[in-house]
């Protein structure tokens, strides 16, 4: 009896104390809610700031929009608000300017803008890399020795070689005048992928199906890469990104083995500024999987699009053969000089597709002048976002019918390359930003031209290429690719290929 008592008397203790934990587990969940609500509504806009949108949702705010379709939910935040704005998305307040005239002014302040924090929250998301002490304007400074002048016409000299070893019938599994099928997203991808791999990170020792492995495998952790980014990555994709990534960490820890030496090449001296910067080896590998998506992840993607273009807009495809044709008997270097069709057809395509986020945290409360004059007092705390996609590139005041492809578009009627575009009577800094802005373009912009150029060239040269279904269009972007680069297709566009004898 006194056993029965005594363990009754110890259960009903355990359950008392049990609801106790439960009543202030509550409690604190409740305070933390009330705090989050107070914070919320207390947030109000100064006197000079942006109109404030913080949606319907506290704390969450715009999130799921802006993470679903962040072209769709910033063109109608500007409809509603104009060129600035700041929405709330999951309790972080982000100012959007879309002024294109201002770009430059606002990004070249370092002092109050920081470009580092945000990225390293992505490269700890995406890449599972850490690097704290990294220097950006350093490594930036670096890449630029090795992707202009000298450098450079040596660079896009190995890489055409490497794009025509490549296309060999004995490569792509070709008899000569065989028709083959594929996708042209897949096509162009692994065509240029490889042929950037081969380049830029000198592994000339991997054969077709090492090659193929690879990109795979990159195929693999570039599908996920935005959900990555978001932490929207479900139990079973996160199995899969991990494993590509471990499987690229290994291929390109062999492939640097077999490097240049190590003052003639980019990934050489890469590494050797990671090493000077004290990072140990395995993260070493692990930042060599972010320079292969930097440097190969978007050149693919642009190919497939000035492609898909050409194939389903006759009259483009049409004059593209001419001007490259009239052009075969020069030098690559030169005929790559001569061709202002291509050209616009490849401003417009990367004006269409182009669509990167440009992401600063603010440091300090900081003044921005727009240039109609209005001036903004940003906040500190804050993020600053740029979305060159919408303005200029989308912009129906700059671009006539912007969502259309307009191969000419950036054509005067002589044929010499239009540079000047207007809104409301100001000329235009940028009617398109693939690049980035003055103080921030790309290194590898040239290099990325390039090869975009000699594959297009290459397959419209030495290969019949065609869409399976004649009346066949391109298909709609994936949504979720809005601020990675360029942008990816949602499906695929059906063609067939044949080598030329």
């Amino acid at each position: 009896m006194l056993v029965l008592v005594s363990v009754e008397y110890l259960t009903s203790g355990n359950r008392y104390r049990s609801s106790c934990t439960l009543v202030m587990m509550w409690t604190a969940l409740l305070l933390l809610g009330l705090s989050v609500l107070f914070l919320y509504a207390r947030r109000t806009r100064r006197r000079n700031e942006p109109p404030l949108d913080k949606g319907m949702i506290p704390w969450l705010g715009h999130a799921l929009e802006f993470g679903k379709d962040a072209a769709k939910f910033l063109t109608r935040m500007k409809q509603k608000h104009g060129d600035i704005f700041t929405v709330c998305a999951a309790g972080q307040y982000i100012t959007v300017l879309l002024d294109s005239n201002c770009y430059d002014e606002v990004l070249s302040d370092v002092v109050s803008l920081d470009q580092t924090g945000y990225a390293q929250v992505l490269m700890k998301r995406i890449f599972s890399l850490n690097l704290p002490n990294h220097k950006p304007e350093s490594e930036k400074k670096r890449a630029e020795m090795h992707f202009q002048g000298t450098a450079l016409t040596q660079l896009c000299s190995s890489m055409q070689n490497n794009l025509h070893l490549l296309i060999t019938s004995s490569e792509m599994g070709l008899k000569i005048s065989e028709w083959k099928k594929d996708g042209l997203f897949n096509f162009c991808y692994s065509l240029l992928f490889k042929t950037g791999y081969l380049t830029v990170f000198g592994a000339e020792k991997n054969n077709s199906a090492a090659l193929t492995e690879v990109y795979e495998e990159f195929r693999r952790f570039d599908k996920l890469l935005p959900k990555l980014a978001r932490t929207t990555v479900n139990k079973e994709e996160k199995k899969i990104a991990n494993s590509a990534r471990e499987n690229l960490w290994k291929w390109l820890t062999a492939s640097c083995l077999d490097r240049k030496p190590e003052h003639q090449s980019w990934v050489g001296n890469y590494v050797q500024q990671l090493q000077d910067e004290g990072i140990d080896a395995e993260t070493q590998r692990r930042a060599m999987l972010l320079q292969l998506w930097v440097t190969q992840g978007n050149a693919g993607p642009a190919a497939f699009w000035v492609l898909g273009y050409l194939l389903t807009n006759p009259e483009a495809l049409r004059v593209v053969r001419e001007e490259i044709q009239g052009g075969k008997h020069l030098r690559p270097e030169k005929r790559q000089k001569n061709t202002p069709v291509f050209d616009s057809v490849l401003r417009e395509t990367l004006r269409l597709t182009a669509a990167a986020l440009i992401t600063r945290e603010v440091m300090q409360d900081k003044k921005i002048h727009l240039s109609n004059g209005q001036e903004y007092q940003l906040r500190r705390g804050d993020r600053l976002c740029v979305f060159p996609f919408i303005s200029p590139q989308m912009d129906p005041q700059i671009h006539q019918q912007p969502e259309m492809f307009q191969f000419d578009r950036f054509l005067n009627a002589d044929g010499s390359e239009r540079k000047d575009f207007f809104k409301e009577g100001m000329k235009v800094k940028y009617p398109s930003v693939p690049w980035g802005t003055k103080g921030n373009l790309c290194p590898g912009r040239h290099f990325a031209v390039s090869a975009i150029k000699e594959l297009v060239f290459t397959i419209l040269t030495q290969f019949d290429l065609e869409l399976c279904d004649k009346n066949a269009t391109l298909p709609l972007v994936d949504p979720s690719r809005y601020g990675f680069g360029v942008l990816q297709p949602a499906g695929d566009l059906e063609i067939r290929y044949r080598k030329r004898s």
